[in-house]
């Protein structure tokens, strides 16, 4: 399930602790880095629903506003909200460095978080689902799309062939110095045409 990347996930304004308890359980499952909230409704301590105990394994981050929040350098904010112009997740390609935030129960992205995202993106649903369940079908899809697995079969069913085995390059340094790099076609020269150094000797002009 290892990809490429990180990502965190996040939810503003939360005010069921037990949603982000169950949130916080399958991201840790999912793999991401970090997880945390923005402006949560009420404190959020260790939720009886995240069972595997989550914030001993990832950092917990809380934010008082959004205009507070702070994420790594190259980190891309990805919003997730039912907006008409928000891109629709199964066409959105996922950056390798993300953090996604969610709304809070029966309410939306505030105005100044969403300006903050650089992306909003959208579950194409009929009406809103809960936070928890949200983030667990963004966190798939992620893990769909940048994981490494086995393409899926035309028919039904599994997959009929193995995953390819990744072939590594030679390094570019060892020991300190560089290595030499496997020599390459001139790509100033003219395809078909012949090399100074075996072009041979000029020839005459004919009289």
């Amino acid at each position: 399930m290892k990809t490429r990347g990180y990502f965190g996930i996040g939810v503003e304004g939360i005010s069921k602790p037990m949603n982000f308890g169950n949130l916080s359980r399958t991201a840790y499952g999912f793999g991401a880095s970090f997880v945390f909230t923005v402006s949560p409704g009420r404190r959020i301590d260790a939720p009886p629903s995240d069972t595997a105990r989550s914030q001993d394994h990832m950092p917990w981050f809380n934010y008082d506003s959004h205009e507070n929040m702070l994420l790594p350098d190259g980190c891309r904010l990805v919003g997730v909200e039912l907006t008409p112009d928000a891109i629709e997740l199964p066409s959105f390609r996922h950056p390798t460095r993300a953090a996604y935030v969610l709304g809070p129960e029966n309410g939306s992205l505030s105005p100044g978080l969403t300006e903050k995202c650089e992306f909003v993106i959208k579950i194409p649903t009929l009406f809103c689902l809960n936070v928890a369940t949200a983030g667990a079908i963004i966190m798939y899809d992620r893990i769909q799309s940048l994981g490494h697995f086995a393409d899926r079969p035309v028919r039904s069913g599994g997959p009929t062939e193995s995953i390819a085995t990744h072939i590594y390059g030679r390094p570019t340094y060892s020991g300190g110095k560089r290595q030499p790099g496997k020599k390459i076609r001139d790509r100033t020269t003219k395809v078909g045409s012949r090399g100074s150094e075996d072009a041979g000797p000029p020839q005459k002009d004919k009289l």
